[in-house]
């Protein structure tokens, strides 16, 4: 990916590991496979892609910014979101790490942490929560979104703007960093 990126565009300025996937499921019952699965998805792709852009933001003489998908969980589990929760913080210290050792490359290295965020992944979420707390679909999301202060769950649009300010040079002296953009629902 980077060197297809690379070979169109001359040069890696940006990248942004994004992927992730979520699974609601209480500790006792994830098996040993599940948690695997989703830790190779959440945190051995966010390592693959930040070491790959890095390498290449280095062989091209330094300079650039990494840029990771955390989640509000970086900061507070949610119940039945364990080994999600473990993989987000994992994606936290991962991006310091990553931040201390390429800053002398003039690397910065940063994540975004979203909150209930209006998406199929949040639908897939909602559903299984409900499931397990016997609620009907739509009301686990409404109650989890009550905790927001900002009063409505956010929208892609909201976290793709905090994602293009950390691509910008308007961040250029910021690294090492996991912001919620939660709308209030955690503060640090």
């Amino acid at each position: 990916m980077v060197q297809q990126a690379v070979g169109e565009l001359d040069q890696l300025d940006v990248m942004v590991a994004n992927a992730g996937i979520a699974q609601v499921k209480p500790l006792l019952e994830v098996t040993p496979e599940e948690f695997d699965h989703l830790m190779s998805i959440n945190l051995r792709g966010v390592y693959l892609c930040y070491t790959a852009a890095a390498k290449q933001m280095i062989a091209q003489g330094g300079g650039g910014k990494i840029i990771g998908a955390a989640s509000i969980v970086a900061y507070r589990p949610f119940p039945l979101l364990g080994h999600y929760s473990a993989s987000k913080w994992a994606v936290r210290g991962l991006t310091q790490a990553a931040a201390m050792e390429w800053a002398q490359h003039g690397i910065t290295v940063n994540a975004y942490c979203p909150g209930i965020v209006g998406t199929a992944m949040w639908d897939h979420i909602d559903e299984k929560l409900a499931d397990h707390e016997g609620l009907r679909k739509g009301a686990a999301i409404a109650k989890y979104s009550e905790l927001i202060h900002l009063g409505r769950v956010s929208v892609p649009e909201d976290v793709a703007g905090f994602v293009s300010y950390l691509a910008s040079p308007d961040s250029d002296y910021m690294t090492g960093q996991s912001v919620m953009i939660d709308g209030g629902i955690q503060f640090s």
